[in-house]
């Protein structure tokens, strides 16, 4: 599997631009697809995914934060989140959570792009199927390589020499194939420097959706349903590939 290009978008409309572009592609996007049922059935809100999400989208930001506040507030030490079904095998972040990292505002302002370009979500969402839109979570490959080690950091302060050799050692992992999907990642020198260089990480962690999109064409090319996703996913929270 070979890297041809990183392509930048300083804006979400430049990206949204970009997703209704007439291409066909299997992509795999760093951010929430759904809610934890438990939340959207105690906030009363629809469980069918799609009316989910147009009242979700609907929201403001500070309506969202104050909703999943007093959900939280209202639940014991310990247990203030509700998690999807998938939270657990690929060690994510709730799709609730506001804060560090914020994926409940990921989600409000990525899915509706996606919606907008008319892609398909295998299992939640039937759209263009030229066009495949599947959750990834790059945290969960670059714990395989690295556990607990940390390979970014937005704060400047925090780039420090560990994350750099860090982010050198999941690079040399990915390129070998040395990660349970088995897929090998071709990179230029030019390539393999940028992925090095970028602190924030952005550009390795897109890498490592890549692979993840690639792993779920794979599935899909040997003839598994939903791209490798479980068929039994809950259509409402949706599911991260290859957890």
């Amino acid at each position: 599997m070979q890297l041809t290009r990183l392509e930048h978008f300083a804006t979400l409309a430049a990206f949204s631009d970009w997703l209704k572009k007439p291409l066909a592609w299997v992509g795999a996007f760093d951010f929430p697809f759904g809610l934890p049922r438990e939340l959207v059935q105690t906030l009363g809100w629809p469980t069918d995914w799609a009316a989910c999400m147009t009242h979700y989208t609907s929201l403001s930001r500070d309506h969202i934060r104050l909703a999943f506040a007093a959900f939280c507030n209202a639940r014991p030490v310990g247990g203030k989140f509700a998690h999807r079904a998938t939270d657990g095998p690929a060690g994510s972040s709730p799709s609730m959570k506001w804060v560090n990292p914020p994926v409940a505002f990921m989600l409000h302002a990525g899915v509706p792009l996606l919606l907008q370009a008319g892609v398909t979500l295998p299992g939640l969402h039937a759209g263009n199927h030229q066009k495949i839109a599947l959750e990834a979570y790059p945290g969960m490959l670059a714990r395989e390589v690295l556990g607990q080690r940390s390979y970014k950091a937005d704060d400047k302060a925090r780039q420090t020499p560990e994350r750099l050799i860090a982010r050198k050692d999941l690079i040399t992992a990915l390129e070998q194939g040395n990660t349970r999907l088995g897929l090998r990642l071709k990179l230029s020198h030019a390539q393999r420097d940028a992925l090095v260089d970028d602190a924030r990480g952005d550009a390795l962690d897109a890498a490592l959706c890549l692979i993840q999109a690639a792993w779920a064409q794979t599935q899909h090319d040997a003839g598994a349903a939903l791209y490798g996703l479980p068929i039994d996913l809950d259509p409402l929270e949706g599911w991260i590939v290859s957890a």
